[in-house]
């Protein structure tokens, strides 16, 4: 599978722990970022309808008050990608220390 974007692992992190709407998706995300990423909802239901298709989630339930309100879940096959771009980011985080420290070590800034 190729990396994700950014958003789409943020949405797939934000839908770790527990099943969201939309709105909760985009505040748990700038909640847990303290403000330093945020999601615009165009940006959101995009990412949300490609997820779906691409099995990574599912809607639980659709709630029709005024205007319909879904809420997503991870799906498992969801978790093993979010598993794996975890993991190919903690790879790149240990080459750029690697890269960095040898910089470092040569004077370099």
């Amino acid at each position: 599978m190729n990396p994700l974007s950014e958003s789409t692992y943020l949405i797939l992190l934000a839908l770790y722990k527990e099943p969201l709407h939309g709105y909760g998706v985009i505040k748990e995300i700038e909640d847990a970022s303290e403000g330093n990423y945020i999601i615009a909802p165009g940006t959101l239901y995009g990412v949300l309808k490609n997820l779906e298709k691409q099995g990574l989630i599912k809607t639980l339930a659709v709630e029709k008050e005024q205007r319909k309100k879904k809420t997503y879940c991870i799906t498992e096959q969801g978790k093993d990608v979010l598993h794996s771009e975890y993991e190919r980011y903690i790879r790149m985080i240990d080459l750029s220390k690697k890269i960095i420290q040898r910089g470092i070590e040569n004077g370099e800034k």
